[in-house]
């Protein structure tokens, strides 16, 4: 639920009904981080270093998208 993109290893997820503030997930087999959907700050885990340019690259290219999963799957909207 709320896949919303692979790069290689990493994927970038939306869950339902998860915790404020409104976030997505970067998972990866060595890492997890949780990044604000507004600022993009990680407030979580932490990225690799090589990984956070694609990663970053392609929610800047999304923010819509992503923006739109967390209001499809979770009641408070952003």
């Amino acid at each position: 639920m709320g896949r919303l993109h692979t790069i290689g290893k990493i994927v970038i997820r939306v869950y339902a009904n998860d915790h404020l503030p409104p976030h997505f997930h970067v998972i990866a087999p060595d890492y997890e981080a949780l990044v604000e959907i507004a600022t993009l700050a990680i407030y979580a885990g932490s990225m690799d270093k090589r990984d956070t340019k694609k990663v970053m690259a392609w929610v800047n290219a999304n923010r819509d998208l992503i923006a739109a999963e967390w209001n499809r799957c979770n009641t408070i909207r952003i």
